[in-house]
């Protein structure tokens, strides 16, 4: 039976944040994983890439980044949805929302039975997720950091070496908005120049941007399976959860 997740709030500097919360089993120790996401807000997809998370085992909590703007969410069949969704990201402050995800991240850290704390993210949650992971300090330092082509990491790779957890980065060669040429340069930046043995960047032939989001403007069927069968294996590998 899939886990329902249950409401909460996350405390910001400037007022309660919606956020949805799955926990498995409060009583068994696990890790927990703040899930970031795209331009869309909490849309279905998201919210069943978190249920999936939580079937896996980890605890998982999902900010609504919009919630300055009413929580909305963008749906995919209304017209114009692309242009809306723009516009959405277009009024959020980057600085506001990276500091909604530190207060996220710190929320789930202290979130009783939960032992360790990944970020995952997805096109603007992707950017947003290293920026956090970039600033999060002492013990809320992420354990690992998973992003499906971060959309703001050609102007984030400067904070490259603030990103000293383990980290997983998804991207399509046929990605209109981060060409191979930028993708290779956060590769160069995030690997340290092939240095970090604990950074993994994978290339899926054929994928463009959002390839993962089941929307048939943007899926790729096969990059989007190969790339969640990679996340499910690495997050285990490095947030392994109780048996």
């Amino acid at each position: 039976m899939a886990l329902t997740p249950r409401e909460v709030t996350v405390t910001t500097a400037d007022g309660p944040m919606p956020a949805l919360l799955w926990h498995p089993d409060p009583q068994v120790p696990r890790p927990g994983l703040v899930v970031m996401q795209e331009i869309f807000g909490l849309s279905d997809y998201v919210l069943e890439r978190c249920a999936a998370l939580a079937d896996l085992g980890y605890a998982v909590l999902a900010p609504q980044f919009y919630w300055r703007q009413g929580g909305e969410v963008v749906r995919d069949d209304d017209p114009g949805f692309l242009e809306r969704a723009m516009g959405l990201v277009q009024q959020t402050d980057w600085d506001a929302a990276v500091a909604d995800g530190i207060a996220a991240a710190e929320h789930l850290d202290e979130t009783e039975g939960i032992t360790e704390v990944g970020l995952v993210g997805f096109c603007w949650g992707g950017g947003l997720a290293f920026n956090v992971a970039a600033e999060l300090e002492g013990g809320s330092t992420p354990s690992g950091l998973v992003s499906y082509y971060g959309s703001a990491l050609p102007q984030l790779i400067d904070l490259a070496p603030e990103v000293t957890c383990p980290s997983l980065h998804h991207f399509g060669t046929a990605d209109a908005y981060i060409p191979l040429d930028q993708v290779e340069r956060i590769r160069a930046a995030v690997t340290d120049g092939g240095a970090r043995d604990d950074v993994e960047l994978n290339l899926y032939e054929g994928a463009g941007h959002a390839f993962d989001n089941p929307h048939p403007l943007f899926h790729h069927s096969q990059a989007s399976e190969e790339a969640w069968e990679r996340t499910e294996d690495w997050l285990l590998r490095h947030l392994p959860v109780p048996l």
